[in-house]
């Protein structure tokens, strides 16, 4: 969901390639020839679904792979992209669910290449990752087990990247300005005008005021780490693990989506997740406790961090609507995906703050301390 280091809400920055350009990009670069392609919904970079067939001599069959084609802001930054691109490879060789790519004719795990069908000749990084299987957790009927799964992802996640991750130009992942970093919902500021005048502006408003004067002084004494960033209920996929249909067990199948890597600090990881865990929820606020206690039982929060954890879930609520109604100002044509968040997530924020801070704690941590002394469900 990034567009850059600092986003530049003028610039038009998202490829357009066509399918057979795309077939023709992953032939050259790659040396691969493409079998079947089908265009796959992004915020702000182009993806394709490819099958790719096998030359003789190799591998028997298809394999299957997404040609990412990074927006021309973010391929800007290559130590960035290379640095995600090197974290990504890294958790798959810790046991996480993760896509790795494809190195090109050239041994690299991208390439910079020139998108022709762009005004000004804008540069893309192309890539292509492992295909991972699954559906999005966006698509099933969530219940306890897998919202305790979702949370235990996120902190063990963070953990291993933060403990064990060791790159070079990992210091790129401090983003200062980065409008998607949990610590930069003031930044919202500057794009609110998007959502013109309504009920809706009143209350982002609210927590952006709220949060520069109850949240940002506290940021120094939160547990700092690196955060995937964007853990919503379309970058994590699930399978069944059971047969039954009256009590489906999952386990988490895929993580995608490493672009909007930052250094930041644990509670956003479980805030952010909480957040998209919500949104199809037809009992969000039920949510919270269940992704808390996953992501406890490898991360305890403090209490100040705890005790940010409702503004922390309100702003990644501001960022992800606001940001797409701006986005979609500027993309028209994607419209459709860039609001998915808006159809449920203006009413679970008005909902959020109807109930009240305590009332909204209350819940999430009644549930979340019960697992302490239990086994989950």
């Amino acid at each position: 969901m990034s567009s850059g280091n600092d986003y530049k809400p003028q610039t038009l920055t998202k490829p357009a390639l066509r399918e057979k350009e795309a077939m023709e990009l992953v032939d050259r670069v790659f040396g691969l020839k493409v079998s079947w392609i089908t265009p796959l919904p992004s915020y702000d970079d182009q993806n394709f679904h490819v099958r790719v067939s096998r030359n003789k001599g190799a591998a028997e069959g298809a394999d299957e792979y997404v040609l990412k084609i990074t927006n021309s802001e973010d391929s800007q930054e290559p130590d960035l992209i290379e640095v995600q691109t090197q974290a990504m490879m890294f958790l798959s060789t810790e046991g996480f669910p993760s896509a790795t790519p494809y190195l090109t004719k050239d041994g690299n795990i991208m390439s910079l290449e020139s998108g022709d069908t762009v005004p000004g000749n804008k540069k893309y990084l192309v890539r292509l990752l492992t295909y991972l299987p699954g559906v999005p957790v966006a698509k099933i009927a969530t219940n306890a087990q897998i919202l305790y799964e979702v949370g235990k992802l996120a902190a063990s996640l963070d953990k291993a990247l933060s403990e064990k991750f060791h790159h070079p130009l990992v210091k790129s992942l401090h983003r200062g300005q980065f409008i998607w970093n949990l610590a930069n919902v003031p930044l919202l500021d500057q794009y609110i005008y998007a959502l013109g005048q309504n009920k809706y502006r009143a209350v982002v408003e609210q927590v952006i005021e709220e949060f520069k004067g109850k949240v940002i002084p506290k940021l120094s004494s939160f547990q700092a780490c690196i955060n995937h960033g964007d853990l919503n209920d379309h970058n994590i996929l699930v399978g069944s693990s059971s047969a039954s249909l009256e009590d489906p067990q999952y386990r988490v199948s895929g993580i995608l989506d490493f672009g909007d890597m930052s250094y930041g600090y644990y509670v956003f990881e479980v805030a952010i997740a909480i957040m998209y865990m919500m949104i199809e929820s037809p009992d969000p606020l039920s949510i919270g406790g269940h992704v808390l206690a996953g992501f406890e039982s490898v991360v305890p929060l403090t209490e100040e961090e705890r005790g940010a954890l409702f503004l922390l879930v309100s702003g990644r609520f501001a960022q992800s609507l606001v940001i797409a109604a701006h986005t979609s100002l500027l993309y028209p044509e994607n419209k459709e995906y860039l609001m998915i968040t808006a159809k449920t997530g203006w009413k679970h924020l008005m909902t959020m703050f109807e109930v009240g801070q305590e009332a909204v704690e209350k819940t999430w941590f009644e549930a979340a301390d019960a697992y302490r002394n239990c086994t989950p469900a």
